[in-house]
């Protein structure tokens, strides 16, 4: 019993220590591939354009574009918000 325990406490301790080594993405960059298997969301791990067609190269039904979230962002940050009337 005592070995059982031992063993779900160290399998315990090695599933927190995986799960809690893997960074969150805590940048969008500016360039996506988008399309294929890659989902509405994309790869947008590339910073110059040239990075993002370089990848997109040779793969079937993808694009090179730019990042639609980042563009979403700076829309919305840069129109001004109209009075209220009440």
């Amino acid at each position: 019993m005592r070995t059982m325990l031992v063993i779900f406490a160290l399998l315990a301790t090695g599933t927190a220590a995986v799960a809690g080594s893997a960074a969150p993405v805590s940048y969008d960059y500016p360039w996506c591939v988008y399309g294929g298997e890659l989902g509405p969301s994309g790869d947008c791990s590339y910073e110059t354009r040239e990075q993002c067609l370089a990848s997109a190269s040779g793969r079937s039904n993808v694009i090179c574009s730019e990042n639609r979230r980042l563009l979403f962002r700076q829309q919305s940050v840069q129109q001004p918000q109209a009075p209220r009337s009440r």
